[in-house]
C-alpha cells in the first residue's frame, strides 16, 4: 500500500534529519553550523553556517490528479440460457480461456427435434393449400377471404418452424467473445427452469478499466482522451487513457465517476484489484525536487529553502503538484531556485551562510552527502 503524500512528507524530513545526526557531520564544521562558532585559525568567513545548494530551473508540467479507484473488465458478460432445460454438458472448466464462438454448455434437446419435423410437415401442407387457394381464387372459384386465411396459416407455420429452429440452436450456449470463464455456476445434469437463467460470465482481460470518482471541483480539469497512468497494489505502472467523465455526479458523494482503458495484451490484470489513477490536468509551471528537500517552518508549513544572491536563506512556502518516481513536482518557488540540499534543517530565514554549489536532487544523492559535503570536498 502507497503512503498518502503527508506521510511521505514527514518520513523525508525526519530520514534526512537523522541522517545528519548519525553520519558523522558533527566535525568542526558541522560544530560550526550548530554554534556558529569556528577554529581560532579560520579565515572570517568561517563563522559563517556552510551548506550546500543545487540551482534548479521551473519547468512546464502537465498536472496530475491522483484519485482511488477499482479496476474492471472493459467486457464482461453473464451469458443466459434462453430456452429452459436439463443441462447435458459442460464443455470448459471455469478458469479457461475461450474463443468466440466455443461451446460452453449444452442443453438437452428434449423431444424439439421431432417437434421440428413436424412444424416443417405442416409447413409444407398449408404452403400447398396456399398456392391452391390462390389459384381458385384466380378462376373465380374462391374467394379472397380463403386466400387471406391460407396465407395467414401458411405464415404461422412458417413462424412455428423458426421457433423451433431457434430453441434447437440456442440449445448450445457459446462464448460471446474470446475471453476468460470466471464464473461457471452450473453442474450437468442440472435443469433450468426459465429463460435468462445464468449459465457462465465471460470476461475479457486484454483491455481493462480503471474507474475512479473525481470531485466536482476537479472534474473540469479532466479531458477525456488524455493520456493517463494507473498504479497497481503491486506498484506496476500502466498507461492508459481517459475513455469516460461521467456528466452526472453521483447524488450522495457528489462526485463524478471516470474511467481509463489499459491495454493489457497479457492478461496480468486482474478485475477487482484496487487501482491508483493519475489523470492530467492542466499545465503549470512546476519545479522537480526530491521530497527529502521539503522541510517545515516555525508554524508547520510546508517549505523549501533556498540561498538568495546576497547568499541569505529563504523559505518558500510550496503547493504539491504532483507525486512521480523522479520525486516531486510543486509550485511556490521562483523561477530559478537555489534550494539548500543539505544544511536546510541548521538555517534559518534570513540567515547569510556560506554556499557550496552542487547538484544534488535525488534521495540517495542527499543521503550520500553529508559525509563529505561539509568538509569542503566534491565540488
Amino acid at each position: 500500500m502507497r503512503l498518502e503524500k503527508s506521510h511521505k512528507i514527514a518520513i523525508a524530513i525526519a530520514l534526512l534529519t537523522g541522517v545528519w545526526m548519525v553520519s558523522g557531520v558533527f566535525n568542526d564544521d558541522a560544530t560550526q553550523a550548530v554554534t556558529g562558532e569556528a577554529p581560532a585559525d579560520a579565515p572570517a568567513d568561517a563563522t559563517l553556517t556552510r551548506v550546500r545548494v543545487s540551482t534548479v530551473v521551473s519547468q512546464d508540467h502537465i498536472r496530475t490528479l491522483s484519485v482511488l479507484g477499482r479496476i474492471e473488465a472493459d467486457k464482461a458478460v453473464s451469458v443466459r440460457a434462453e430456452v429452459p432445460g436439463r443441462v447435458s454438458e459442460i464443455t470448459i472448466e471455469k478458469g479457461a480461456q475461450v474463443n468466440a464462438g466455443d461451446v460452453l454448455v449444452k442443453i438437452d434437446s428434449e423431444n424439439r427435434p421431432e417437434l421440428l419435423a413436424e412444424a416443417r410437415a405442416r409447413f409444407e401442407q398449408r404452403k400447398i393449400a396456399y398456392d391452391s387457394t390462390k389459384k381458385l381464387s384466380k378462376g373465380g372459384y374462391g374467394s379472397q377471404l380463403n386466400v387471406a386465411q391460407a396465407k395467414a396459416d401458411l405464415e404461422a407455420a412458417r413462424a412455428q418452424v423458426s421457433g423451433i429452429e431457434r430453441d434447437l440452436k440456442n440449445a448450445t450456449i457459446t462464448a460471446p467473445f474470446s475471453g476468460i470463464v470466471d464464473e461457471l455456476p452450473l453442474k450437468a445434469g442440472d435443469y433450468i427452469d426459465k429463460e435468462g437463467a445464468i449459465v457462465a460470465r465471460v470476461i475479457d482481460l486484454t483491455t481493462m478499466l480503471a474507474i475512479g470518482e473525481v470531485a466536482e471541483r476537479d472534474i473540469h480539469a479532466i479531458e477525456l482522451g488524455g493520456a493517463a497512468h494507473v498504479r497497481l497494489p503491486d506498484q506496476r505502472v500502466l498507461e492508459g487513457a481517459v475513455s469516460f467523465i461521467a456528466k452526472s455526479s453521483n447524488a450522495l458523494t457528489r462526485t463524478f465517476s471516470v474511467e481509463v482503458t489499459i491495454p493489457v495484451p497479457d492478461q496480468s490484470v486482474s478485475e477487482g484489484m484496487t487501482a491508483e489513477l493519475h489523470l492530467p490536468m492542466h499545465q503549470v509551471v512546476a519545479h522537480n525536487i526530491s521530497p527529502a528537500l521539503l522541510t517545515l517552518n516555525d508554524v508547520g508549513a510546508v517549505g523549501v529553502k533556498t540561498v538568495n544572491g546576497d547568499n541569505v536563506v529563504e523559505f518558500h512556502p510550496v503547493e504539491m503538484v504532483s507525486d512521480t518516481e523522479d520525486g516531486i513536482w510543486l509550485t511556490g518557488l521562483p523561477h530559478e531556485a537555489r534550494i539548500i540540499t543539505v544544511g536546510q534543517e541548521f538555517v534559518t530565514p534570513g540567515q547569510s551562510v556560506s554556499v557550496v554549489e552542487g547538484e544534488l536532487k535525488t534521495m540517495s544523492d542527499v543521503n550520500a552527502a553529508p559525509n563529505s559535503v561539509l568538509n569542503g570536498e566534491g565540488n
